[in-house]
């Protein structure tokens, strides 16, 4: 009889450990700042590149799209390895001339790859993310009865799950502080602050706001935030340390900016929420396409406030810029409707998501026309038309002429899975749409390009 309760308890005593270990699982917390960084850490200026050329400044955009933008932006990496130019005599892959990638989402799957791994990535990712079921693999986590426990803790959830996975698949583990080590270009990725729908960018820059330490920050937990869909996945968590490490906080954030400022005074009111700790001792991230789905935005931001500050002008060596390149690889779809042809209107959750679907789409065609248009004023407020040229190269699947091409790269959706033909398709036209793209054309005959046997 004793025995028979024993064997009977068992399950109940495994379901009760299972429980009891509910509370144990939790995010790693970020790093609080002993005090100011004193200029070291994850910072676009500590970038050492001094093969780069000082006259050409070369910013790449990746949007998001899950695997549909980390292939599309893959192909732009791929074309840009495969075109050479000569800098101080030397030649060499305009890929190594890349600045900066400022990317939302699945394309700060491919930024954060090329970032940490250089021309290993061509190598790796294809693989490791690109023809990988990411999608199917993260849902058998969720459903895994072993994993339940750390789901159900309070502190612990399906983004935190998926960061573990990238690090498993990808990342392994590396921080900002490796990415530094990596001298690529500048990674910035992406998130949207879900108190109050802003961009964050995951920057020494920003985390001083928060007097936290970006640098032994993994990458994964960043490319997980910028990924994060309300709904399907849970927000990635940082706690805010802002107001207690004694850093000062740059003049532009704390200035009184006239009405004319629009843009600069509302980003400045957005980030001065962070210094007070008491009333926002944790910020709540989700996926970087809520506040802007082409990565352009931050670019936006900066020029502004690289126009109104003589002395970060000087800091980033602006002065010398005779080229400012801007590649945006915008994989945007459009997918095919059918609800006009029924007097049935579709159901709540389509609804629900069209409207966010559409709402997003204009205001990121908004900010592509804000970006020209900046870009423009820009270059006459930095020296004069004409000092800088202006590249602004714009890449969408909308530009395919053919019809068929065009739709069925439009109608592809968004997921963390596509089929491997659908992969190497969508590579092919980030290399077919920037080849053919007038303004890169000009680019390329600016610098005196070489396209190699592979890319032709």
């Amino acid at each position: 009889m004793l025995r028979r309760m024993r064997i009977r308890s068992l399950p109940a005593l495994a379901l009760a450990a299972l429980l009891g270990a509910a509370g144990c699982k939790t995010y790693p917390v970020n790093r609080p700042l002993a005090g100011s960084t004193n200029g070291e850490g994850y910072y676009f200026h500590n970038q050492n590149r001094p093969e780069n050329s000082g006259e050409t400044l070369l910013v790449l955009a990746f949007s998001g799209g899950g695997t549909r933008a980390a292939a599309f932006s893959f192909g732009v990496l791929e074309a840009l390895r495969d075109i050479r130019i000569t800098v101080d005599g030397r030649e060499r892959p305009l890929l190594q001339e890349v600045d900066a990638i400022s990317s939302v989402s699945g394309g700060s799957v491919t930024a954060a790859a090329y970032g940490l791994l250089g021309d290993a990535t061509f190598n790796v990712l294809e693989e490791a993310f690109l023809k990988r079921n990411v999608q199917g693999d993260l849902a058998r986590r969720v459903i895994n009865p072993f994993r339940w426990p750390a789901l159900w803790s309070s502190t612990y959830g399906r983004s935190d799950l998926a960061a573990d996975y990238y690090d498993q698949i990808l990342f392994a583990g590396a921080t900002f502080a490796d990415l530094q080590r990596s001298r690529g270009p500048f990674i910035l990725l992406n998130a949207s602050d879900l108190t109050t729908g802003a961009r964050f960018d995951f920057s020494q820059y920003t985390f001083d706001l928060l007097c936290s330490d970006l640098q032994d920050y993994r990458v994964s937990r960043a490319v997980a935030a910028s990924s994060a869909v309300p709904g399907l996945l849970t927000p990635i968590t940082l706690r805010n340390y802002g107001g207690g490490c004694g850093h000062a906080t740059p003049e532009w954030i704390t200035r009184e900016y006239e009405e004319a400022d629009g843009r600069i005074r509302l980003r400045a009111d957005e980030l001065r929420t962070y210094l007070n700790r008491t009333n926002r001792p944790y910020l709540h991230l989700v996926d970087g396409g809520v506040s802007d789905n082409l990565g352009l935005r931050p670019l936006l931001d900066i020029m502004g406030v690289v126009e109104r500050n003589p002395a970060l002008q000087a800091d980033l060596k602006v002065g010398n810029v005779k080229r400012v390149v801007i590649i945006s690889a915008n994989a945007r779809s459009a997918p095919e409707k059918d609800w006009d042809r029924s007097p049935k209107p579709p159901n709540s959750v389509v609804v629900a998501a069209a409207a966010a679907s559409h709402t997003l789409d204009r205001y990121s065609m908004e900010t592509m026309e804000v970006f020209r248009s900046e870009f423009a004023r820009w270059q006459r407020s930095m020296g004069g038309s004409g000092t800088i040229q202006l590249y602004p190269v714009m890449l969408s699947f909308s530009k395919f002429k053919d019809p068929q091409r065009r739709n069925f790269f439009l109608n592809l959706p968004t997921s963390f899975f596509l089929p491997k033909a659908d992969v190497d398709q969508l590579r092919a036209a980030g290399r077919e749409l920037l080849a053919a793209d007038p303004l890169f054309q000009q680019l390329l005959r600016d610098l005196g390009a070489a396209t190699t046997a592979a890319a032709e």
